[in-house]
């Protein structure tokens, strides 16, 4: 039985519940966070903001040229500030906005869930 998490379901005159259906919202927002690399970036600047070479470091096995792009994706949602620093050298930080920051409740569930069902699984392998 299902919890109804991401379901919307309305109830009809005669009191039955019409099908429940995939909350638009909610399906935005897994396939935000779940692209490609994007929830491993928004877990490490949930660490506190950091410069590119840092994420390429925390991130192993992520190139460059997909990092760059997921930051500029999650830049233009707002989940992510980006802040540059002058006088040399320049530098370049990226941090969880306020937005992004309130992610953090989710996915450290998810990080937790992960631990606990998948572990065993990765373990094996």
């Amino acid at each position: 039985m299902g919890v109804g998490v991401g379901t919307d379901s309305e109830s009809a005159a005669d009191g039955s519940s019409s099908p429940r259906c995939c909350c638009p919202l909610y399906h935005e927002a897994v396939e935000l966070v779940g692209r490609r690399w994007t929830g491993a970036i928004i877990r490490v600047l949930m660490d506190g903001p950091m410069r590119f070479s840092e994420i390429a470091q925390a991130v192993p096995e992520l190139s460059d040229r997909l990092l760059s792009e997921r930051m500029k994706e999650l830049e233009a949602r707002g989940i992510v500030d980006r802040t540059v620093h002058s006088g040399p050298p320049v530098r370049v930080e990226y941090a969880l906005s306020r937005m992004g920051a309130e992610l953090g409740p989710a996915l450290f569930e998810l990080q937790r869930w992960a631990r606990r069902w998948l572990g065993d699984h990765v373990a094996a392998l």
